[in-house]
């Protein structure tokens, strides 16, 4: 969904592969990710706050994400098929059986015309929600959002795509295992979860994307509907500055045919900075509210409320890899951050280090 570029993180979403510019044949790549986070809170435990899902674990060189992908694509036909393994994965993968958990990326796709970019793709897909990736140099910060942490990297289903032939829009609609699943839940038998994409782009240096989610992730027995909204807009204002803005908003029922509905949102920003060829820097704010505890459960009674901020520089080291550097601080109505003396407390530090090489 993005690549390196003159130093830039280039962000531009790629259409769910569906643009013109689409490689012909077979090709491997691969990618890993080396960090080291400190978390001044939690000395004594390795691992970062239960809503942190990448670069998770703290106090320890560790290895966020590493893959091996097989693409092959004609004028007809793609498909994608990777292997990875990595903090990352344990997190995101906790729920999924036997070797599912080891599949970043399992999918086939056929063009259903020849004059208009229209394209059917199938299996274990990229998500279709926010502007961030789990592979660390995708992205213009070295962790992810709280927004990006709690909703889905990656779904199981089917997507129709199609793409103008100027490149400037790009729609989407999908038909879905579930949020953020491989296999459905067990005892889900209704209605699969389903989902769509806009997205728009006016200029290179512009993009704008609506994307949404609707389906239950329970069994029918407790049955809950969610519907969830993201907006954000990639906004390149000249040959150094980048601003990222968006908004994650969710709804889900507070109880199976209830008409009541708990809600949450995300807003967030990152600017980033080219200072010179090699090195840019970017920071972050964000907030991300759910009071009544359905993304992130803290058991307080103003439930998740956490302002977040973060700095970061990254040095490129070659178009291929990068060393990256970040402070972050999260600050909560509530204290739910384990501290350093065993209370909890109300806010949290770490500092994270990462090198990214992409083959």
């Amino acid at each position: 969904m993005a690549m390196l570029v003159g130093g830039f993180m280039n962000l531009t979403p790629s259409f769910g592969q569906d643009s013109a510019e689409n490689r012909n044949g077979l090709s491997i790549n691969a990618y890993a990710e080396f960090y080291y986070t400190q978390d001044f809170n939690r000395l004594g435990t390795h691992r970062r706050p239960g809503f942190i899902y990448s670069h998770n674990r703290s106090g320890e060189l560790a290895f966020n994400l590493g893959y091996l992908k097989a693409s092959y694509e004609n004028t007809r036909l793609r498909a994608n098929l990777a292997f990875a393994a990595g903090s990352y994965m344990n997190a995101n993968y906790a729920a999924e059986r036997g070797t599912f958990k080891d599949l970043y990326e399992a999918n086939i796709g056929v063009r259903l015309s020849s004059k208009h970019n229209i394209w059917l793709d199938a299996g274990i897909l990229p998500s279709h929600i926010g502007f961030e990736s789990a592979a660390g140099s995708d992205n213009w910060t070295v962790t992810r959002g709280l927004a990006a942490e709690n909703s889905p990297y990656f779904e199981t289903g089917v997507r129709l795509g199609f793409t103008s032939q100027n490149n400037k829009w790009y729609m989407a609609a999908l038909i879905l295992n579930g949020w953020q699943r491989i296999e459905r839940v067990e005892g889900n038998s209704d209605a699969p979860a389903f989902g769509t994409q806009l997205t728009y782009k006016p200029n290179p240096e512009v993009t704008l994307n609506y994307s949404t989610y609707a389906g239950s992730d329970q069994p029918d027995s407790l049955k809950k509907m969610r519907f969830f909204n993201n907006i954000y807009g990639i906004f390149q204002l000249n040959s150094k500055i980048g601003i990222i803005a968006g908004l994650d908003v969710g709804f889900e029922q507070s109880a199976k045919n209830s008409r009541d509905y708990y809600s949450w949102y995300a807003p967030g920003i990152i600017i980033q900075y080219r200072l010179e060829p090699k090195i840019t820097l970017a920071a972050r704010g964000e907030y991300y509210a759910d009071p009544d505890n359905v993304v992130v459960s803290t058991g307080t009674v103003q439930g998740f409320k956490t302002f977040g901020l973060s700095g970061n520089i990254d040095y490129h080291i070659s178009p291929l890899a990068v060393c990256r550097l970040e402070i972050r601080r999260f600050k909560a109505k509530d204290p739910i951050f384990l501290s350093r003396d065993g209370v909890m407390s109300a806010r949290n530090t770490a500092i994270t280090m990462a090198l990214a090489i992409r083959l």
